[in-house]
């Protein structure tokens, strides 16, 4: 559905398709020379939403490269994965919530795996406004258990910014954000993505 499309009323004046006809106010739309254009503000929303899936995008391949090469911020050199490190041991070795049995188990090459693919596959989805969909659900996955490590938060009886994140990133792809300063339209043009909508 488009999101300049207007809303069917029962009334004869919108029915007949005059936009400048009294009826509900669509804030995204505005009337210009007697056709439908979008509002600077919507516009600005668009903007807005694609600057923060590119942000999220990089937090997500930022982390990646860091734990693969070891960029010395979150993650030493020496204790980089090409250097023999892994990844998940050093954050799911300190859990010490109520799930710290289950994440200090399952540490090692195959998590290691998972938690380095999925970081750069969701960047890269991200980043380029592409299989958001795949993206977010991987992702939003991915806080809600590093959300379950973090138990008890310090800060907050329930909610973390593993939480927001996972929230703000389905209902980014949800938005289509991708479409503005991403490659979202023509990803959706593809004729596998038309065969297999999920991987919008």
């Amino acid at each position: 559905m488009s999101l300049l499309g207007t809303t069917s009323t029962s009334t004869s004046s919108t029915a007949s398709g005059d936009p400048s006809a009294p009826g509900p106010r669509r804030p995204d739309i505005e009337v210009v020379d007697g056709g439908l254009a979008e509002t600077r503000e919507h516009a600005a929303a668009r903007y807005t939403f694609a600057v923060a899936r590119i942000s999220i995008g990089f937090v997500f391949l930022w982390a990646f490269a860091d734990k693969l090469i070891g960029l010395d911020h979150a993650t030493p050199a020496a204790r980089a994965w090409i250097n023999g490190g892994s990844p998940s041991t050093g954050f799911l070795s300190g859990v010490q919530g109520p799930f710290a049995g289950f994440f200090n188990s399952i540490t090692g090459s195959a998590a290691d795996w998972l938690f380095m693919v999925g970081l750069l596959g969701i960047g890269i989805a991200f980043i380029f406004g592409i299989g958001m969909r795949i993206g977010a659900a991987s992702g939003a996955l991915m806080l809600v258990f590093m959300w379950a490590a973090s138990l008890p938060i310090a800060t907050n009886p329930f909610i973390d910014d593993h939480l927001v994140y996972a929230v703000v990133m389905i209902g980014l792809a949800l938005m289509h954000a991708g479409d503005t300063l991403g490659l979202g339209t023509l990803w959706r043009k593809l004729p596998i993505v038309q065969r297999f909508p999920a991987l919008i």
